[in-house]
């Protein structure tokens, strides 16, 4: 069913959405820290440290590739938007979607989630302004242009040109490991979404935030997508949605 949205809800995506995942489960049963529960039931919040040694277990002890997770990720994304967003809730037939990538990890699954959108029935256009030198990237590159997703050369400087082209924008440009200052073009581009009227969809993490420190001047996203877990900084004012 679709899901209502309203500024700030937070859906909480295990890697689990995946119906071919196995070791989501058994993960849960052994208590993994991304799952673990308080007394009162709460849902775990992850500090940036207990993160890091969850991707570090998945790689080490699961055997996991960097390809495989962000490929799950990326899926993961796809599906919470499509429920929060359903593309038959949009007036145009092919609602349009702006996904902003960044140099990492996290721009990699904002591509995977473009070409899962784009199988959803969406229309999605990339923007990916510091593409790493690296095969697995240049790949998720490709595998987009190969599906007729655009990869923008310029970003709209203005936040009225976004609204009136777009129906959603997916913030893919930094994930939990983000610290410091924010580097140009990011800082620009995180200024021109802070004013968009159009719903944003964060994933894991609003970028630019830190996650042990938050960044209330920073963009506000109308959906969070946390992975495995939501992270530190990121359990006030957030209604829970489970998947």
């Amino acid at each position: 069913d679709a899901l209502p949205i309203s500024k700030g809800v937070h859906a909480a995506c295990p890697r689990e959405l995946n119906p071919f995942i196995g070791v989501a489960p058994a993960r849960c049963a052994s208590g993994f820290p991304a799952m673990a529960k308080g007394a009162a039931g709460a849902m775990k919040y992850l500090s940036q440290e207990e993160a890091q040694a969850v991707d570090e277990e998945l790689f080490n002890e699961y055997k996991f590739s960097v390809d495989q997770l962000m490929e799950l990720a990326g899926l993961s994304c796809a599906t919470a938007i499509a429920k929060a967003y359903p593309a038959s809730a949009f007036a145009n037939n092919l609602p349009t979607v702006l996904v902003v990538c960044g140099p990492g990890n996290n721009g990699g699954d904002g591509l995977v989630c473009a070409r899962h959108l784009k199988m959803f029935g969406y229309e999605p256009a990339v923007f990916y302004p510091k593409r790493p030198n690296k095969p697995l990237f240049e790949g998720l590159t490709t595998q987009c242009q190969k599906m007729d997703i655009p990869i923008l050369s310029e970003f709209p400087t203005e936040a009225e040109v976004i609204d009136e082209a777009y129906n959603l924008v997916v913030d893919a440009i930094f994930g939990f490991s983000f610290k410091g200052a924010v580097r140009e073009p990011f800082g620009s581009i995180l200024n021109t979404l802070k004013h968009v009227t159009i719903p944003i969809a964060s994933i894991d993490i609003p970028s630019g935030w830190d996650v042990e420190n938050g960044n209330p001047e920073g963009i506000q996203p109308d959906l969070l997508i946390s992975l495995t877990a939501p992270k530190n900084r990121l359990n006030t004012s957030l209604a829970v949605i489970t998947s």
